[in-house]
């Protein structure tokens, strides 16, 4: 059955692999993360929404740590995190090992974002965006697939800062 149902799924949501969505958004994203969620849905995604769960005022890093780990640990392919501006939440989830983070806000960045930094979760300024264009962003990103290529050795070097063991090989001393 799963499989059968994975097969739809990927037929449905298009280009890349992807089957199940992290969502989260603060008080200022969830109108927005609302939208979304429906949205996602209804073109085939399984959505696991972190909250939160009304206009209420919430600290975003505490959602955007759990879009994060939802997707660094697996259980999700790709989160996407909502707050007013997507700043602070990109800064959040790249302090989780393993994410990279991106705040997009056009198709450029991102197309970019996937094709050439394989990013595993999107941050949006939810107020910032029509619901169109959110919709038509959050898709977009889902479906591009990283181009690999020449962009396997940045993104090797970019998880090796991570480990605390990349050194430049080129470029002046600061």
């Amino acid at each position: 059955m799963w499989e059968k149902e994975e097969r739809e799924i990927a037929e449905r949501n298009g280009k890349d692999n992807v089957k199940q969505v992290a969502l989260g958004s603060d008080h200022g994203g969830f109108e927005a993360k609302e939208l979304l969620r429906s949205y996602l849905e209804g073109v085939g995604y399984r959505v696991v929404d972190v909250g939160t769960t009304s206009k209420d005022s919430v600290d975003y890093p505490d959602y955007a740590l759990k879009v994060a780990r939802r997707v660094a640990d697996g259980s999700c392919d790709r989160g996407i995190m909502i707050d007013g501006a997507g700043i602070g939440s990109c800064m959040v989830c790249n302090k989780v090992r393993g994410i990279r983070a991106a705040l997009c806000y056009d198709e450029k960045t991102i197309r970019n974002s996937r094709e050439h930094n394989n990013a595993n979760v999107l941050t949006l300024g939810g107020p910032l965006h029509n619901p169109e264009d959110l919709c038509a962003m959050a898709r977009l990103w889902l479906e591009t697939r990283f181009e690999g290529g020449r962009h396997w050795a940045r993104i090797n070097k970019m998880m090796a800062v991570e480990r605390s063991r990349f050194e430049p090989t080129t470029g002046k001393e600061a």
